[in-house]
C-alpha cells in the first residue's frame, strides 16, 4: 500500500513538473543574469562575517534588498533576523525559504582577497570571524532567489515568505536565539506557513551535483559539560591526591563503549565526541577540577534518550570509582531535533530537482551525522533540506578542506545552481496546489 501511495506522488510530481515546465526556462534565463551579483553578495558577507545574535551589518543588507524588490520586510525578528513577504498575483500556499547568516569562531586561512580578517570576543577569548560553514553562500542565494521570485510576481500562485535566520551555529549559554526563537515570535504564522525549503552548500561535493535523503537526514545534538572534582595534591606525591585528569581520560575512553556496544549500528549512527577538556595551570600540581565539553549525535528519540542515560550513568560511577564526584549538564546549553526530511513531500519534489540539476545529478545521500536547527521548522511543517555542491569539479572530496575549519572554501560557480533549485522547488510546490 505504500509504495503506490508513493508511486502516485511521483506521478503528481510529474504532472507539477509539466505545468511549470513553461517558468522553468525563464527562471534559469534570470538566474543566469544574476549569478555575478550574487558573488559579490557572498564576497562582502565573506569578507565581513557576524556571530550568532549579532549579525547586524548582514541584515540590514538583506533588508535594503528586500525593500527594494518590493517585498514586504520585518527586521528585528529573533534579535537579528528578517523576514520577507511576496505574496503572488494569484492564490495558493504559503511556501517559506530559510537561509542562515552567522558566522563561526574562526580564524581564515584562505588566500583570496575577500577573506575575513574580523576579530570579535567570543566566550571570553579573542577570536578571529569566518563563514567558515556557508552561511553567507545560503543568505547570497536567498537573496538571488528572491530577486528573480519578486521579477515573477504576476506567475506566483501563492505567497513567498524569505527567512532570514540567525544564529543557525547555537548561542551562548543563558541566551535564545536561531529557528527555535523564530518559531516562538511567530514566523510560521501570518500568514499561516504550508512547507518550507532549506539548503546547505556542501565543500566536499562537486559543483552542479544536489544531494538529498528522505527522513532523518542530520542528526540530533546535544551538548554537554562536565566537571570531574577530585582532590588537589603536589604532583610529585599523586597518593595523596584524588586525581581528577586521570578519572577524566577514564571517563572519556568509556564513553566510547556507547557507540561500540551500546547502540545498534546496523539501524542508526551515533557519535560520542568530547570537543574540550581543561584543567590544571603547571606540570606539578594535580587539580582540583578537570571540565570537559563535547557532543553527542543521534538519529532517533530513542537512542536519543539511551545515549543520554548511559552517559549519566558512565560519568557518574567512572567518577565514583575513582573516589571523585562528577556533574554532567546534557544538553548544556543547546539542543537540535534530527532534521527530518517528509518523505512524502521529498518523493513529490524529487522529479522537479531533477529537471533542475539534471537526473544525474541529483544522488541519495547517507545520513550526515552533523546538525542543523532548520529541523526545528521541520518540527511544525513538512520540509526539504537539500545539499548543494560547492567543491571545484576534479577535487578529492577527501582532501578538500570541511567545514568549520580556516581552509574551508567554496567554488562559486555553483551557487547559481542553488538559485534555481530554491526557486523551482517554490514554483514546483505551488503548481501542485493548483
Amino acid at each position: 500500500m505504500k509504495k503506490i501511495y508513493l508511486i502516485g506522488f511521483s506521478l503528481l510530481g510529474l504532472n507539477a513538473f509539466a505545468q511549470k515546465s513553461d517558468l522553468r526556462p525563464l527562471v534559469s534565463k534570470k538566474a543566469d543574469a544574476i549569478e555575478q551579483k550574487v558573488i559579490t553578495w557572498r564576497r562582502d558577507f565573506h569578507e565581513h562575517p557576524e556571530l550568532g545574535n549579532t549579525e547586524v551589518r548582514t541584515a540590514g543588507i538583506i533588508a535594503k534588498h528586500l525593500e527594494s524588490l518590493g517585498i514586504k520586510v520585518t527586521t528585528g525578528v529573533a534579535k537579528t533576523g528578517v523576514v520577507g513577504i511576496l505574496k503572488g498575483g494569484k492564490p495558493g500556499p504559503v511556501v517559506a525559504l530559510r537561509a542562515d547568516m552567522d558566522g563561526l569562531p574562526v580564524t581564515e586561512r584562505v588566500d583570496v582577497p575577500f577573506a575575513s580578517k574580523v576579530k570579535t570576543q567570543y566566550n571570553g577569548q579573542e577570536v578571529g570571524v569566518m563563514h567558515a560553514c556557508g552561511h553567507d553562500s545560503h543568505v547570497a542565494i536567498l537573496m538571488g532567489v528572491a530577486e528573480v521570485l519578486a521579477s515573477m510576481q504576476k506567475d506566483i500562485q501563492g505567497t513567498v515568505k524569505f527567512i532570514f535566520q540567525p544564529a543557525e551555529e547555537g548561542v551562548p549559554a543563558g541566551e535564545e536565539g536561531g529557528a527555535a526563537l523564530m518559531i516562538k515570535e511567530g514566523v510560521l504564522e501570518n500568514p499561516k506557513v504550508d512547507v518550507i525549503f532549506g539548503l546547505h552548500i556542501n565543500s566536499q561535493t562537486e559543483v552542479g551535483e544536489v544531494t538529498y535523503r528522505p527522513g532523518g537526514t542530520m542528526a540530533a545534538v546535544n551538548d554537554m559539560k562536565i566537571t570531574v572534582t577530585g582532590r588537589q595534591a603536589h604532583g610529585a606525591y599523586p597518593w595523596s591526591s584524588i586525581d581528577p585528569v586521570v578519572i577524566s581520560a577514564q571517563i572519556i575512553n568509556n564513553l566510547q563503549t556507547i557507540v561500540s556496544r551500546n547502540l545498534n549500528v546496523t539501524e542508526n549512527p551515533g557519535v560520542v565526541t568530547i570537543g574540550a577538556i581543561n584543567g590544571g595551570v603547571r606540570s606539578n600540581i594535580i587539580p582540583e577540577k578537570v571540565e570537559m565539553l563535547g557532543t553527542v549525535r543521534n538519529f532517533s528519540k530513542e537512542d536519543e534518550a539511551m545515549f543520554i542515560e548511559r552517559i549519566k550513568t558512565i560519568v557518574t560511577k567512572t567518577a565514583e570509582a575513582g573516589g571523585a564526584t562528577a556533574e554532567i549538564k546534557i544538553p548544556y546549553s543547546n539542543h537540535y531535533p534530527v532534521t527530518f526530511n517528509n518523505i512524502v513531500l521529498t518523493e513529490k519534489m524529487l522529479l522537479g530537482m531533477q529537471a533542475t540539476a539534471g537526473k544525474d545529478h541529483v544522488k541519495l545521500k547517507p545520513p550526515v551525522t552533523g546538525a542543523e536547527d532548520f529541523s526545528f521548522f521541520q518540527e511544525k511543517v513538512p520540509g526539504l533540506f537539500v545539499f548543494l555542491g560547492g567543491m571545484p569539479k576534479g577535487k578529492d572530496p577527501l582532501k578538500a578542506p570541511s567545514h568549520h575549519t580556516p581552509d574551508f572554501y567554496l567554488d562559486e560557480s555553483g551557487f547559481v545552481l542553488g538559485v534555481k533549485l530554491l526557486s523551482n522547488l517554490t514554483l514546483d510546490y505551488m503548481g501542485m496546489k493548483k
